[in-house]
């Protein structure tokens, strides 16, 4: 468990730069160039991700049940999952879908999170999942009061957005089908 949560730290230490301290962040990434601030918040991103997902694998083995999941909870965590992965596209593909949702990625985390919440009852998923559901929302939060940075994509279309709901809901029939027990270990379904 030790292993986890310092993963979880680190990732979202360094996740929460901008919530928390922007007028640093900006200031480091100024002085030290934005190339090498993204170079080495992508090193620390990347090794405290791994840590995470290695310790969460650990964590997994000793099982701490807080909660037992409803037998519903699972088919309605299959459909507050469908919205993931065309949120997540749309994030890099500018369109209407992208100027709805705001935050696409941010609101494709929360679905995320909160779906494998609700079909999941043991210490290490509630860590796991919690933690990302309260960053999310803590970062919608936070965006309010600062400039949002732009993101390099092609032009708003709405070609975008159409391959941004046929690519995403595509990946997720993969993952629900045959990607997430092949990652996982569980089947969804």
């Amino acid at each position: 468990m030790t292993l986890f949560v310092a993963g979880l730290v680190l990732f979202f230490g360094v996740h929460s730069i901008s919530i928390l301290a922007d007028g640093w962040r900006n200031a480091t990434a100024g002085r030290i160039g934005e190339g090498a601030w993204k170079g080495l918040y992508s090193l620390v991103s990347i090794a405290s991700f791994v840590l995470m997902l290695y310790g969460y694998g650990l964590a997994r083995q000793e099982t701490v049940l807080l909660y037992s999941p409803a037998g519903w909870s699972r088919m309605l965590a299959v459909i507050l999952m469908i919205p993931v992965f065309p949120l997540l596209f749309a994030t890099y593909l500018p369109g209407k879908l992208k100027t709805l949702a705001k935050h696409p990625m941010l609101l494709s985390i929360k679905f995320w999170a909160l779906a494998h919440l609700l079909a999941n009852g043991t210490l290490a998923d509630v860590l796991l999942f919690g933690s990302f559901l309260a960053w999310a929302v803590a970062d919608r939060i936070s965006l309010k009061r600062r400039a949002a940075r732009p993101l390099p994509g092609p032009p708003a279309s709405a070609l975008n957005d159409v391959i941004a709901v046929v690519g995403g809901l595509a990946v997720y029939a993969v993952f629900i089908l045959w990607a997430h027990a092949k990652l996982f270990g569980v089947s969804p379904l």
